[in-house]
């Protein structure tokens, strides 16, 4: 017959032996299964924060998907980052003193690890400032992305070429980032052309505008600008601007828009302007190839 008394006082014995010592607590096998239990309960827990709050929240974030996506995954990482420090109180863990007594190892790790420490400090600010979120097209360091997911260390972005780049929060942090899609989708967009010197400058500026109000991509409002940018060495410069609301597009939209203006200053007879170089010489260099001439 099964002694049930023996049992349980075995199994309270083996439940309670001291298993190691952490920062002067005893650990015991009955410590970590409350351990367990507790970052359990805590992930739990934040499951079911993140469905309310994302039942709650959806109709106000219907356009900035990727913003409450930031916003639960910082939940996420609050709540469990609480179970732990909860956890680690009631096993009888000091966190103060834990801390102390690993303080020179933690600053030795801090500087090895001050790159991953920057990008999560970072990632903690985007997801708080919400500045960047998933969905959003950006120009980093001269290169058009979508941002398909903001993580806590990095940011997964694709560029035209179908290309996933894995890129550190604090490139984001750190440097001057144009995010076209901020408030609105809508940005002005503008390419530049080159007429010679000769062209009838009026019918230049009328050809020009009427292009860029015949692009069917484009804003009905504001109107296209044309304006007068430089005087240049073999051209005067104009450039032409008008409103998109698809940034992804915008490379093809400008390839639209030059060809469109090659093709109505073809049949308009305005001659595109390329670099010439004229080149004068002194009397003396051309009195030098005129007596060369001679000679031969």
């Amino acid at each position: 017959m099964l002694n049930f008394d023996n049992f349980f006082n075995k199994l309270k014995e083996f439940s309670s032996k001291s298993l190691f010592t952490l920062s002067g607590t005893e650990v015991t096998f009955f410590s970590i299964c409350i351990f367990i239990l507790i970052i359990v309960l805590s992930i739990f827990i934040s499951k079911i924060l993140q469905r309310t709050l994302k039942r709650t929240l959806a109709h106000k974030f219907t356009k900035r998907e990727g913003t409450l996506t930031a916003l639960l995954r910082l939940i996420h990482y609050s709540v469990v980052i609480i179970g732990l420090g909860i956890g680690l109180q009631t096993i009888g863990i000091n966190i103060s003193a834990l801390f102390a007594a690993g303080a020179v190892f933690a600053i030795a790790i801090g500087f090895a690890m001050q790159n991953i420490v920057q990008n999560f400090v970072s990632g903690i600010i985007l997801m708080v400032e919400r500045s960047i979120a998933p969905g959003d097209i950006l120009e980093v360091e001269g290169v058009v992305v979508r941002v398909i997911e903001v993580g806590i260390r990095t940011t997964i972005v694709r560029t035209w070429r179908e290309e996933e780049l894995i890129m550190p929060n604090s490139i984001f942090s750190q440097t001057t980032v144009k995010n076209y899609t901020l408030r609105d989708n809508q940005f002005r967009l503008g390419v530049e052309v080159g007429v010679a010197y000769e062209s009838d400058m009026k019918k230049v500026i009328e050809v020009l505008g009427e292009t860029a109000r015949n692009m069917p991509w484009r804003l009905a409002e504001p109107e296209p600008r044309v304006l007068l940018q430089d005087f240049g060495d073999s051209a005067v410069i104009f450039g032409v601007y008008l409103n998109v609301d698809e940034p992804w597009k915008q490379r093809v939209f400008m390839s639209d828009l030059r060809k469109a203006i090659w093709f109505a200053f073809k049949d308009a007879g305005i001659t595109i302007a390329f670099n010439q170089v004229d080149i004068h010489f002194d009397p003396p260099v051309t009195d030098a190839f005129s007596g060369l001439k001679k000679i031969k």
